[in-house]
């Protein structure tokens, strides 16, 4: 009798966890197609980037955004509307850049944000993949004895608040029994006028971020960045959690682009591509695996990013590559294989 209870009772369970499932699943699909539906009837990509970060977000003096990050939009954009115009930049301070995605004003926020549990668990967002592997660092006034960071006891350091930054600043001072001063601002670029008009020794952000303020200097030259990493700062767009289809389609834009450098597909060779026989390029383009329905988009949406903005390698280049005012090596950021950590799954 027991054993008959005992099966009865799990079958029962069963057919109501069955139900559940479904009666959630009918519900999730419902709100997972919310973003790309108010995108699409909007007719824009409300993408939310910095106030102005050279190589990554800034805006010249016509009103034209450029940059890593915003070509991350365009892409997304491409991937959307097959139009790369199809966006609007929203400029976002450090300290009100996740609620601005919390209150909807925005849709994606691709403003060189560091992945954290604390992030993603705290606000209810996801980190859409990192498309950028940055690491903290400093930049001090050239002065010939100073050439590592543990040569910094006692100093003043400038560095803005509302970010991982100021944090990992006092780890790394406390855990090499350093003393320091630490002096906050509220935007980047009260940090960099403090550190330029002598009011600090130092300026601490992310090593991509110091290669891209020290252009602003009135003598670029007199400023030295440290060869020394400090944290892992993996920088990558954001969502909202309520929207796993959102998510998805973010995300695997971010994989297209790097998977299209893998598979030498670039923006010039978007035609090769297009009349190829190999069947992993095909599921690229979208001739085979009707990949682009599952994701509500067209099938040819990851070729129609990399027609719009290139592959990975063309962003990096062309906004903060060595070829580019920043010149920063690829480093970690180069493939996988070719000796770098940059890997996404496959589109197939």
């Amino acid at each position: 009798m027991r054993s008959m209870f005992t099966a009865a009772r799990a079958a029962t369970v069963k057919l109501l966890a069955l139900a559940g499932v479904a009666i959630i699943a009918s519900a999730a699909t419902a709100a997972e197609a919310q973003t790309l539906k108010t995108v699409r009837d909007r007719g824009t990509l409300a993408c939310g980037v910095s106030q102005g970060l050279f190589g990554f977000s800034s805006r010249d003096d016509k009103g034209q955004w450029s940059g890593f990050d915003v070509d991350f939009c365009r892409a997304l954009a491409a991937a959307i509307f097959n139009d790369p115009a199809k966006v609007e930049f929203v400029p976002l301070a450090a300290n009100e850049r996740f609620e601005a995605l919390q209150t909807r004003r925005i849709d994606v926020l691709s403003r060189n944000s560091t992945w954290t549990l604390e992030r993603e668990a705290g606000p209810g967002l996801l980190f859409a993949g990192i498309t950028y592997h940055d690491g903290q660092g400093f930049m001090v006034a050239r002065r010939p004895n100073v050439t590592s960071a543990l040569e910094l006891d006692g100093a003043t350091v400038c560095v803005q608040s509302g970010t991982t930054t100021e944090a990992n600043l006092r780890d790394f001072f406390v855990a090499n029994a350093m003393n320091l001063e630490v002096r906050t601002f509220p935007t980047s670029a009260e940090a960099l006028k403090a550190f330029e008009t002598g009011q600090c020794d130092v300026l601490t952000s992310d090593q991509s971020a110091l290669y891209a303020e020290r252009l602003k200097l009135p003598r670029p030259a007199d400023a030295t960045i440290l060869p020394d990493i400090i944290s892992k700062e993996p920088l990558g767009p954001v969502v909202r959690q309520d929207d796993v289809a959102w998510f998805t389609i973010v995300k695997w834009v971010n994989f297209a682009l790097v998977n299209a450098e893998e598979l030498g597909i670039s923006a010039k060779t978007v035609g090769e591509a297009l009349a190829s026989a190999k069947p992993d390029i095909r599921r690229f383009v979208g001739t085979e695996g009707g990949f682009g329905a599952q994701l509500g988009l067209a099938n040819g949406w990851a070729v129609q990013a990399v027609r719009a903005v290139g592959n990975y390698a063309e962003i990096y280049e062309r906004n903060v590559g060595v070829q580019s005012r920043l010149g920063i090596p690829r480093g970690l950021n180069q493939l996988w294989n070719m000796g770098g950590i940059l890997y996404a799954p496959p589109l197939r």
